[in-house]
């Protein structure tokens, strides 16, 4: 059911890569509730994802881009307002990657260049960003910026890594920016702290399946899938959360404030 939310709002979205990625479904559901956008992800993400289908169904152009990159943001924002015909209202940050990880280096083993790409890519571009769009005076006021993170940034997960620490940068970096933006063009800025999801990305991490059911079993409401993140994300680019900023957005069936479930206690008494 459409609400046409969105009607008239521009946007970019970072981060689409297939029909399982949270981006993708909140680029769908962007597009059901009236608005526009431009995708963008990094060319090699480009060529392991399907972004030209997705483009293709929701009318949209895409323009590769590297995050890390400030060259490449300020052309992504430029061409941006050209193609959607003026300034932007939201905007969505939802790409992460751990070196790290991929190579199976534990925490206590990093290899420290694999650390610092992979924060560059996870956090500090999301501050590239927002930097590229504040200097550009490319957002609208009331306009909207999301990031997604995890909640590792706050508690221990062993096997998620240094990811834990780029989301924990993630977070402060909304924080800060989110004061700027919000004191000097009306823009809020938050991040979305979603319960862990079965996409591309999330199963790469070791033990992923039994943490995801670990998880469901926590939350009274059970995990949040990439739908109802879309979903979410939805009323935090629409004007009903005008005043809704610099908030870290716990989006997990109610996980984060559950000290135990009984599913979990009878799972360990039998």
């Amino acid at each position: 059911m459409s609400f046409n939310l969105l009607k008239g709002k521009k946007g970019i979205i970072f981060g689409a890569l297939d029909a399982n990625s949270i981006a993708w479904k909140t680029a769908e559901t962007i597009h059901a509730e009236g608005g526009t956008f431009v995708l963008t992800n990094a060319p090699i993400a480009m060529r392991m994802g399907q972004i030209d289908e997705l483009a293709e169904k929701t009318g949209s152009k895409i323009i590769p881009a590297d995050a890390t990159s400030v060259e490449d943001l300020d052309n992504l924002v430029t061409q941006s307002m050209e193609i959607l015909g003026g300034k932007i209202d939201f905007v969505l940050h939802a790409i992460g990657m751990s070196v790290n990880v991929r190579k199976g280096r534990a925490y206590t083993d990093e290899k420290y260049d694999f650390t610092t790409k992979g924060w560059d890519v996870s956090a500090l571009s999301f501050h590239k960003v927002m930097q590229s769009l504040y200097k550009a005076d490319a957002m609208n006021e009331w306009g909207s910026i999301v990031a997604l993170t995890y909640m590792a940034a706050q508690r221990t997960f062993p096997d998620y890594n240094d990811m834990a620490d780029n989301k924990a940068y993630l977070e402060s970096v909304a924080r800060s920016f989110g004061y700027f933006f919000g004191k000097e063009k009306k823009v809020r800025v938050n991040t979305i702290s979603q319960s862990p999801t079965a996409t591309t990305a999330g199963q790469g991490v070791k033990g992923f399946n039994s943490f995801i059911s670990y998880a469901e079993k926590m939350s009274p409401l059970g995990n949040a899938t990439a739908q109802d993140c879309a979903d979410y994300t939805v009323t935090l680019f629409s004007d009903l959360t005008r005043k809704v900023t610099m908030q870290n957005l716990f989006h997990d069936g109610g996980f984060s404030n559950t000290g135990v479930s009984q599913e979990v206690v009878d799972r360990f008494s039998e």
